[in-house]
């Protein structure tokens, strides 16, 4: 799951940044809204973290452009305990759920896991699961009937993000944006080599369930019944 934090208090913004990267999410940062802005418009966050006080452009603004784009990523707000007004204001143009600072770290948590599973309704307790297989994303673990094996980050993030396009094809450019960003050097082989340490870990499982590709276009999930 990959995560945008726009949030102007640089200490508390990196707080969360290592607190969920260590729950394994994939985490990008903005201290302000235009660049905030910028980066939710490029479609590939899981879930966008948004301060309402912030230079250049406020949150309230940046989440009206952003709806405006037909952006619909899930929006957590993070606010003071005195902006009542901009809470309301901010959940009726289409915020998610708000968050009064200061707050702890577990109620941050469990928001961000309620608002995941509303998003694909596929991810139950830090699980999901396609047909025969599950992907424990906390513990990087990929289980298959009796069996499990151990994923790095970067496989656990790759299944992650084709287990929630299931029923569609993903490009290798979609999966570069998605795992490595914008500002990479990762090309086409990057992923051909995760996709075959996915597969190879898949076989030993003796799993259904495939990573198919179809040529010139991408990569999906497939059942192979026996």
């Amino acid at each position: 799951m990959r995560l945008l934090i726009i949030e102007d208090e640089v200490h508390l913004a990196e707080a969360i940044e290592e607190l969920l990267r260590n729950k394994n999410y994939i985490v990008d940062m903005c201290h302000n809204g235009e660049d905030g802005l910028d980066n939710a418009l490029t479609d590939i966050y899981d879930l966008i973290l948004l301060d309402i006080m912030m230079p250049k452009l406020n949150g309230l603004d940046l989440l009206k452009k952003m709806r405006k784009e037909g952006i619909q990523t899930p929006v957590l707000l993070l606010t003071a305990k005195n902006q009542v007004e901009d809470r309301v204001k901010g959940l009726n143009m289409g915020a998610d759920d708000y968050l009064s600072k200061p707050f702890a770290q577990e109620e941050l948590e469990a928001r961000i896991r309620a608002l995941l599973r509303r998003k694909g309704d596929i991810c139950v307790d830090g699980e999901l699961t396609f047909h025969d297989i599950t992907l424990d994303y906390n513990s990087l673990v990929l289980r298959c009937h009796s069996k499990d094996v151990s994923l790095t980050l970067k496989e656990s993030e790759l299944l992650q993000f084709l287990i929630s396009r299931k029923n569609m094809i993903t490009p290798k450019d979609l999966l570069i944006e998605k795992l490595w960003g914008f500002n990479t050097d990762a090309e086409d082989n990057n992923v051909e080599v995760y996709i075959s340490f996915l597969r190879k870990k898949m076989k030993y499982l003796q799993c259904e369930t495939s990573i198919k590709t179809t040529r010139g276009l991408g990569y999906s999930l497939e059942v192979n019944h026996v």
